[in-house]
């Protein structure tokens, strides 16, 4: 561009019109870097006014741009969670609102329930609306790109439900526990730990702990309930269904009809950079695909959990950020096509009943209820709802090495081998959808846990839903709650009050 366009490009410019069919060369740009300045001195007023205007667009766009992404999530995840609170959990709305979606930016959300169709609508601002609805026996479906149609007339052959009185029962079959306790529980020091975690703040904010199950060589020596919530009350797991997927995989792999070594059978990836992606590095969490595991901004988690009908699918078609097994990257869409692989590799007609007649009823886990996506997979990553007892109980069945009432459920070197992490993970901190105590990232000769048995490993969910497993202690742990604690520092004082008798 010659001295002569630069002239027209300064007239138009101070004139306030645009120059037409001009494109400017980065030379251009470097001249008006240096000639808007002098605008703006020979032209305070304008110049300022001018760039309020530009500033205020910039803002306009910047909302707009977050609110097309993020309002369907804050409706999604209203409405999703309000709908199994109340249908599931039995709670009254209103109290659902103000405890667990009164946190901006959730706050900004307006959510009605619809007794008669069984239903909760949810909306910020009347804009980006997203309905969930309740079906008997598989809990809340948010509806987005599947029809209320499509996903009302889903055949679910359930199991026939268990008739067990489990209180007559003692524990673990059942929930009679004795009256009298290990004597290596120093029982003060235990309640000590349990009522400081569950008064705890953490972060400047309180961690609303609402269950708390230790168990001591197999049996129940303390358990603590909020007020509204008790030994029967089912409580959302987030990520713990991560490790509840893991176990289906293992219980597949004991009955030879999957191999964490076979590449996964997905079918979108045959003939793709894709295909070679195995089992164990979707269980490992080192599949390379693109995602981004981030609640707080739109991401490819808010995304896939409330825009998408068909999780796996969504997941399955991103691209690979890097080489299968060479990078470890935490993301619920791999957990969700693992349990699309499930899906397949039972058939339709038995995937509905396969969690609780291959797992969770042998383990009498009978409280334990999985959530579907729109496409009828059960969302593996992230919608499971059981008391804190079954929870507990899933947590001894890996304590016991997969053994349930002698009964080998998982494969024999299935636990030894969740406990290892990937020669990708360099903090060592994860395994087949587990969380090991491996190393922290500013410090990596410290352990993430440091007063925590290195051999300790965990199921963890969203807000510190957690089932910790420490076999060298004899201890599995529940916690349950709305907001993290301290878990470094629940974890000590328990184990002090286990390693000094009353």
């Amino acid at each position: 561009m010659n001295s002569e366009d630069h002239a027209i490009i300064i007239h138009h410019f101070f004139s306030e019109r645009a120059v037409p069919n001009i494109q400017y060369p980065v030379s251009s740009i470097r001249f008006l870097a240096f000639i808007i300045p002098l605008n703006a001195f020979m032209r305070p007023g304008k110049f300022i006014k001018r760039a309020v205007a530009v500033l205020l667009l910039l803002i306009l766009a910047a909302v707009t741009w977050y609110a097309w992404l993020a309002f369907p999530a804050i409706s999604g995840y209203g409405a999703k969670n309000l709908c199994s609170a109340v249908y599931l959990q039995h709670r009254d709305a209103g109290e659902v609102i103000k405890d667990d979606l009164a946190e901006f930016p959730l706050s900004l959300g307006s959510f009605s329930v619809n007794k008669t169709d069984s239903s909760v609508t949810g909306s910020v601002w009347g804009f980006a609306k997203r309905k969930a609805i309740f079906r008997k026996g598989i809990g809340c479906t948010l509806i987005n790109d599947f029809t209320e149609e499509q996903v009302r007339s889903q055949p679910f052959l359930l199991p026939p439900t268990v008739a067990v009185n489990q209180d007559s029962l003692p524990w673990p079959q059942g929930d009679r526990i004795p009256d009298t306790i290990s004597a290596d529980v120093n029982k003060v020091l235990l309640q000590q730990a349990i009522d400081n975690a569950m008064h705890s703040t953490y972060k400047k904010k309180a961690s609303e702990t609402r269950s708390i199950v230790v168990l001591y060589k197999g049996a129940i020596v303390g358990e603590q309930y909020a007020p509204g919530f008790d030994k029967n009350t089912v409580q959302l797991g987030w990520s713990v269904s991560k490790s509840l997927t893991g176990a289906m995989i293992g219980v597949l792999v004991r009955e030879g009809r999957l191999a964490v070594e076979d590449t996964a059978p997905v079918p979108e990836w045959k003939h793709t950079s894709k295909e070679q992606i195995t089992i164990r590095q979707l269980l490992q969490q080192t599949t390379g695909l693109r995602f981004k595991e981030d609640y707080a901004n739109p991401s490819e988690v808010t995304n896939m959990l409330f825009n998408k009908g068909d999780m796996a699918a969504f997941t399955a078609a991103l691209p690979l950020k890097d080489s299968p097994g060479t990078a470890f990257n935490y993301s619920s869409g791999n957990t969700n096509i693992l349990s699309r692989i499930i899906r397949h590799t039972v058939g339709e007609k038995l995937y509905p009943s396969f969690p609780c007649q291959a797992l969770f009823h042998k383990i009498n886990m009978y409280s334990m209820l999985l959530e579907p996506d729109a496409s009828g997979t059960y969302i593996g990553s992230s919608y499971s709802y059981a008391t804190a007892r079954d929870f507990a109980r899933f947590g001894l069945l890996y304590y016991n090495n997969g053994v349930w009432n002698g009964e080998q459920i998982l494969p024999v070197n299935w636990v030894r081998e969740t406990v290892q992490p990937s020669i990708a993970d360099a903090r060592k901190h994860y395994g087949y959808q587990f969380w090991l105590n491996g190393y922290e990232a500013k410090m990596p000769s410290r352990r993430w846990y440091p007063d925590v048995p290195a051999d300790m490993y965990f199921a963890d969910g969203y807000g510190g839903q957690d089932i910790y497993i420490i076999p060298s202690k004899h201890l599995v742990v529940v916690r349950l709650g709305l907001h993290t604690l301290d878990e470094n520092k629940f974890l000590r004082e328990v184990m002090l009050a286990v390693t000094r008798k009353g």
